[in-house]
């Protein structure tokens, strides 16, 4: 039957839409014969619960083909103006080396990756990740480092939230350099503000307090300044005698120049990468760093990669450590952390590569010579110059014509930063020149030619003595075909989307559109300072007013903040904006959210981290959340109960048809619905979240709405919200137009988070229009069925909802094969690298099970392939079944198979095709793994999350 009319194949969407969409209408008419129905409208009739359904069509503009939209962004990127940007406050323009910017930023091998769970398909991003974790500690002095976080604000917060759970100190105060950027301060207020910690701004010339479990200190501080050798020494002794911890906010850039945190006794460093060849772009994507002394690398959140060994005892990268901590301590966990920004953290490791120890250093020399310049020339000219030591920024004191320098200085496309009517504070960057340097000096109204010899700008005893980037990756690649070459091995050892499909459940990995990602590299977009003045940005505040409504219509909300960037931060950002409705309610007390045991490990950590206490809800055997323990829990906590959050479709992959009874036993207690948007990709223009009882939602634009993973990141996670909930969405100090008092604060350093990266979704929603997302939900949903229908001969199919369907996913279950067989879900993972595939999600949300998403991009041949796939190793399963292999010398046990191994002696009981050339894998598109499989508790066991130095250069023929 029909739900609406429509021909009983979905027809084929026009303009963009049929090349975002898989199956034409011919593979639809296949696949939908294959899960026995007449037509895609029948399927969806079948799948969706009537009640859940929206009545109307989406209110979006009618869909855009790819030369309008970028015609219109055009436009857009046509109202912000690229000015040189002098402003600081921890944003910096920069050169991204053409070499980096086309083989990484612009290639889809490495922006289509996934995060490196597979560590055997993922050792090209692992490098060089490896290689950023090196140029961290090596520029920090400590030992350890992680993979990138989200922005500089979030990594001090993360670094403050360590520092409370590791300090010696019984004390709820954590102390905050004055110096520190307003808006790291404000992020971190409000950060620790939902947990209980104290936040002690003050200017650290005074005394500290007695009591403190951590301090903070910006290096240099935001107004430029360098303190003295002996005023950094002095933290360090103070924080040690009160059992505190110490961290320092540093810039990298300086640190070439600067002595390291390290000598100076921090047990942390914390900032961003941002400056080393990675565009401002409005605020983000910016990979932010945090790294630690000995002894603290097991506390440290987020992602680690570490050096391990394959089974032949070669060196092999992996994640190490608690690389899916939330998913394993859930509300226990330490951080809701689950993601990096692995993609900037790669640009900004290999700016370091490219340039080497010498390059960071003359660049940043050059930078520091242009600031001593320019200071000593404008007290030359008069004009008082604050600080007399510091790096890059020069404050200067123009009592009462802040303003009018300011203007000068845009008049001549310069932007100044304000600090009040009688200061001005100008940063300089890697691309200041002297012409620049001089029309800033008209703008204070200093004459030409005027100057004097720069004195001392950098204290006595603070120059660094230390070597840095010793390990011969920083020494190798000096030329560009040698970085070109460099790029291409790493890329070419690595499975991304560009190779084939990467059927994860529970992260939609589809197309990325050539188009969508183009306009994020225009000067328009990269060039914008997140606080440069309103009217400089009016393409992006246009920009973010359209796709911010459109979400809204979308999901059914009234308001959406796009500052969260993950996923992550939106549910805290959700979260949090919930416990401040109950407190203006005059409801403190409520602080109980209710979490399904299915639940992405976020919910519960993000929950903890809002202030919140977790009580599970039970889920019934069929997957679906158990209405009765539910009912249960919501009157044991009826005085208390803050929230449920909520996934939909489940974390199960299926349409639950007690949803709207859920919101309503919530609702009847006092509670508030969160409906978490991860499974967004099954319900855009059938169903709204805002309209079957949810309050409010994040959304991955990361996931449905294009963005591409990058190898782990950039994400972005809105939060959208009905109307009684906008108060409380995130605010920020210093946007352009300052959020509501009622406003939660900051979650992210920048006001709109990632802003760089949102044309990519406001393209994908211009260009596929209502008809042609409604189109992209019904096909998902076809895909998901069909993969079920066509395997479920083979493996049972876990959970499934009305008519024996399920949604856009679902779990293939092999728990059973493996008590029989001993084959184990790990295996046919890599066995699935010798086919040519991906994994999907693996043990989750069920131990021992596949979660198999295939997306709406995906045609009917990539699905038979997969497909075929699977059953060919289920024939495999079977062959160790009947004894014909031991399952421990199976090419399932040793699967991925390298082709190195093919080179040596073969040992093994089945022929070497049987071995690379499983099934109908084709010999001219072939992929081998790198490396054989990795032991992963070798490399927890033995950690390793740096690059040795090489002490000879010479002797290794490597040139320095």
């Amino acid at each position: 039957m029909s739900v609406s009319g429509v021909s009983p194949v979905s027809p084929a969407s026009s303009g963009f839409a049929s090349r975002h969409i898989g199956p034409g209408p011919s593979e639809q008419a296949k696949m939908l014969a294959e899960c026995g129905f007449g037509s895609l409208d029948a399927l969806l009739a079948a799948a969706v619960p009537s009640a859940i359904r929206s009545s109307g069509e989406l209110r979006l503009p009618p869909a855009a083909s790819e030369e309008q939209a970028l015609a219109e962004l055009r436009e857009l990127s046509r109202r912000n103006r690229v000015r040189t940007q002098m402003i600081g406050l921890g944003y910096h323009d920069t050169v991204t080396p053409a070499v980096i910017r086309r083989n990484v930023l612009e290639n889809p091998a490495w922006y289509t990756a996934y995060t490196p769970y597979q560590p055997e398909i993922s050792q090209g991003r692992l490098e060089a990740l490896l290689n950023f974790q090196t140029m961290v500690s090596d520029l920090t002095g400590l030992t350890t480092a992680n993979a990138s976080l989200l922005d500089e604000g979030t990594a001090v917060a993360e670094a403050v939230m360590l520092m409370r759970r590791a300090s010696k100190a019984k004390s709820g105060t954590v102390v905050v350099d004055a110096e520190c950027l307003p808006q790291t301060i404000a992020v971190v207020r409000t950060r620790a503000e939902a947990v209980g910690v104290e936040v002690d701004v003050r200017d650290l010339s005074r005394e500290l307090p007695e009591e403190f479990f951590g301090v903070v200190v910006q290096y240099p501080g935001v107004s430029g300044v360098l303190r003295e050798p002996d005023f950094y020494h002095r933290i360090s002794q103070a924080a040690q005698a009160a059992g505190a911890l110490y961290c320092m906010a540093a810039d990298l850039l300086a640190l070439t120049l600067l002595t390291p945190p390290g000598e100076f006794g921090a047990d942390l460093a914390a900032g961003t990468s941002q400056r080393f060849g990675v565009p401002l772009g409005y605020g983000g994507p910016h990979a932010g760093y945090l790294a630690v002394r000995k002894g603290l690398e097991r506390s440290l959140p987020g992602r680690l990669v570490g050096v391990s060994v394959d089974t032949a005892g070669a060196p092999a990268y992996r994640l190490a450590l608690q690389t899916r901590e939330q998913h394993i301590r859930r509300e226990k966990a330490t951080s809701n952390i689950c993601t990096a920004q692995v993609l900037l953290a790669v640009m900004a490791s290999m700016y370091a590569v490219y340039h080497g120890p010498g390059g960071l250093r003359a660049i940043a020399e050059r930078v520091h010579g242009h600031a001593a310049g320019l200071a000593a020339a404008l007290r030359s000219g008069g004009v008082e110059v604050v600080h007399q030591h510091f790096f890059d920024t020069v404050l200067a004191r123009v009592p009462g014509r802040a303003d009018a320098v300011l203007a000068a200085a845009a008049g001549a496309g310069i932007n100044l930063g304000r600090v009040d009517a009688d200061h001005v504070r100008v940063a300089c960057d890697e691309v200041t020149t002297p012409e620049v340097l001089q029309a800033v000096l008209a703008a204070f109204g200093v004459p030409p030619g005027t100057g004097q010899p720069p004195g001392a700008a950098v204290p006595a005893g603070l120059e660094r003595t230390s070597d840095y980037l010793g390990h011969e990756v920083f020494h190798a690649h000096r030329s560009e075909t040698a970085m070109l070459r460099y790029l291409r091995g790493l890329a070419d050892s690595d499975y991304a989307l560009d190779r084939g499909m990467i059927p994860l459940g529970s992260c939609t990995m589809k197309l990325n559109a050539t188009t969508e990602m183009e306009p994020v590299t225009w000067p328009e977009f990269a060039g914008i300072h997140p606080f440069a003045p309103v009217g400089d940005a009016e393409g992006y505040t246009e920009l973010v007013g359209q796709l911010s409504r459109w979400l809204a219509e979308v999901t059914g909300y009234d308001s959406v903040s796009l500052q969260p960037n993950a996923g992550s931060q939106g549910e805290l950002a959700g979260l949090l904006a919930i416990r401040a409705y109950h407190r203006a309610n005059g409801q403190p007390e409520r602080d109980v959210c209710l979490i399904p045991s299915s639940a992405h490990g976020t919910n519960a950590a993000s929950a903890v981290l809002a202030g919140m206490r977790v009580v599970v809800v039970a889920c019934t055997a069929d997957g679906d959340v158990d209405l009765d323990d539910l009912r249960a829990k919501a009157d044991t906590h009826r005085d208390t109960l803050a929230a449920i959050m909520v996934t939909y479709p489940s974390t199960h992959g299926v349409y639950e048809t007690g949803i709207s009874e859920l919101a309503s036993v919530v609702h009847d207690a006092g509670g508030q619905v969160y409906v978490d948007g991860a499974n967004l990709n099954a319900l855009l223009g059938l169903a709204k979240p805002g309209e079957f009882g949810g309050d409010v939602s994040h959304l991955n634009l990361h996931k449905t709405f294009c963005i591409p993973h990058g190898g782990g990141g950039p994400g972005v996670g809105p939060v959208a919200v009905r109307a009684h909930l906008a108060p409380y969405l995130p605010n920020h100090p210093l946007a352009p137009e300052a959020g509501p008092e009622t406003g939660v604060g900051p979650i992210a350093a920048a006001p709109y988070g990632s802003a760089s990266i949102l044309p990519i979704s406001w393209a994908y929603v211009r260009m596929m229009g209502a008809a042609g997302l409604t189109d992209a939900t019904k096909v998902a949903v076809l895909n998901a069925n069909y993969v079920a229908a066509r395997l479920a001969p083979h493996y049972p199919v876990l959970y499934t909802g009305q008519a024996g369907l399920v949604a856009h996913e679902c779990i293939i279950d092999l728990r059973d094969l493996t008590k029989q067989t001993g084959v184990t879900v790990d295996d046919v993972a890599k066995r699935l690298i010798d086919y040519g595939f991906h994994a999907p999600t693996m043990s989750f949300p069920v131990a021992g099970t596949f979660m198999v998403e295939p997306t709406e991009s995906e045609d009917l041949a990539e699905l038979d392939r997969f497909c075929d796939a699977m059953i060919a190793i289920r024939r495999e399963i079977d062959e160790v079944a009947h004894g014909t292999w031991d399952v421990e010398d199976s090419p399932l046990r040793h699967a991925p198979h390298t082709a190195e191994q093919l080179a040596g002696e073969w040992t093994l009981p089945y022929d070497r095709r049987t071995a690379v050339y499983p099934g109908r894998t084709a010999p001219k598109n072939k992929y081998f793994s790198p490396v054989r499989r990795i032991e992963g508790a070798y490399g927890d066991r033995n950690l390793v999350c740096s690059c040795p130095p090489v002490s000879s250069y010479e002797s290794a023929g490597v040139p320095s």
